[in-house]
């Protein structure tokens, strides 16, 4: 499968005071280039009727990357989903092609009416898996 990309270039308010991007600023990143994944993937009506909201992140912290340093998101979601939930793998590598963080996610899917969790329709997983 092809993981999506997104780059990123860290910002003054992603730095914390030992001059790198905070664990925050790469939490938020993570999420954004999920949500840019789905929106980017899924159909319009799949995204007007379902929401996915994180139940876990594992993250390894690598290595730093300081204030205008660009990086590149890569995501990919490696097996099919187990009943309301995926795994999601989420890379950033620098310019150097070193990784600087590596994680793992694992979100559920909701329905957007109900508020409710629901089986990952097979549907809506589909294009995630190829």
């Amino acid at each position: 499968m092809t993981p999506f990309e997104k780059r990123i270039t860290a910002q003054a308010e992603d730095i914390d005071e030992l001059g790198h991007v905070n664990n925050a600023a790469w939490v938020r990143w993570i999420q954004d280039i999920a949500v840019a994944h789905w929106r980017a993937v899924a159909p319009a009506d799949h995204v007007e009727a379902y929401v996915w909201v994180v139940i876990r992140h594992e993250i390894d912290y690598l290595r730093a990357v300081g204030p205008g340093e660009t990086v590149t998101g890569r995501t990919w979601v490696p097996d099919p989903p187990k009943g309301a939930r995926f795994d999601r793998h989420v890379e950033f590598v620098g310019a150097d092609g070193k990784p600087r963080v590596r994680a793992k996610t694992t979100w559920a899917i909701l329905d957007k009416a109900t508020g409710r969790p629901l089986r990952v329709p097979p549907e809506v997983a589909a294009p995630f898996l190829t």
